[in-house]
């Protein structure tokens, strides 16, 4: 998966969850939508207008009342859609699920399936600030997700991070 789709996919807490819900079958209407998503009024319709600007989702010509409209995957949201269901599906406890609403959860574990620096990470991710990063890799280590192990061979030595357990399963999930 392209990492600057992945980060701008992410910007919207519920995008994933929204492509996931299409992928696995739930019609789209913005009610149906709604309710197996779970998210709020508010950040569920600013999740929706996010992915039509990526041109993932589009409104479905024909079909739906102006006011309640029915949207669609694009041949390109297939795709992401497929991703975003494996991203979903590898963390099934509800409360750990949340961690995939932030914005640069699945970012960091996407380019960490392989023992990495955080200099490498940032360098990745160029828009991620070294105090989110810090920040982010602390609370992934806390749950599990991310190992930390330090090299103390090179010199100075330093850290090395690497996806583990749903972590890595999310990982995975974004590459193929």
């Amino acid at each position: 998966m392209d990492i600057n789709l992945l980060v701008k996919l992410c910007a919207r807490a519920w995008a994933t969850a929204i492509l996931a819900a299409f992928h696995n079958g739930v019609p789209g209407r913005q009610a149906a939508l709604l309710g197996a998503t779970g998210a709020g009024r508010t950040a569920f319709a600013q999740s929706l207008a996010h992915l039509q600007d990526l041109k993932l989702v589009m409104r479905n010509p024909g079909h739906g009342h102006p006011l309640r409209p029915e949207y669609r995957l694009t041949a390109r949201g297939d795709v992401y859609a497929a991703i975003a269901a494996r991203i979903e599906a590898a963390v099934p406890a509800k409360d750990e699920a949340a961690l995939l609403r932030k914005a640069w959860t699945v970012p960091i574990l996407a380019v960490a399936p392989k023992p990495t620096t955080f200099s490498h990470i940032r360098r990745t991710l160029p828009s991620l600030t070294d105090r989110a990063l810090s920040l982010n890799l602390k609370t992934l280590q806390n749950i599990n997700w991310l190992e930390r192990s330090v090299d103390v061979e090179s010199s100075p030595p330093k850290p090395i991070y690497k996806a583990a357990n749903a972590g890595l399963r999310i990982s995975r999930a974004c590459v193929g």
